[in-house]
């Protein structure tokens, strides 16, 4: 499983990464978690307003960070 974490590394990119670990954590799933900051790339995923997180390269969530629980529901 891929999961990657689109933003500039602002705050709100931060904590986004630390709910999907979080999740990770909490279901015992292994996952390469990356962070993509290259504006181009968040772009071509056609996210327009970060954070967003994408996992398996589908776009599960962008503009807001999602809690903890509604991560776990997209990994299971």
């Amino acid at each position: 499983m891929k999961i990657e974490i689109l933003g500039t590394g602002c705050p709100k990119c931060k904590k986004l990464e630390e709910n999907a670990r979080k999740a990770l954590d909490d279901i015992g799933i292994k996952a390469e978690v990356i962070k993509v900051t290259d504006i181009n790339e968040i772009i071509d995923y056609g996210v327009m307003s970060p954070p967003a997180i994408v996992i398996d390269g589908e776009v599960k969530c962008s503009g807001r960070i999602p809690d903890i629980e509604e991560i776990k529901k997209w990994l299971e």
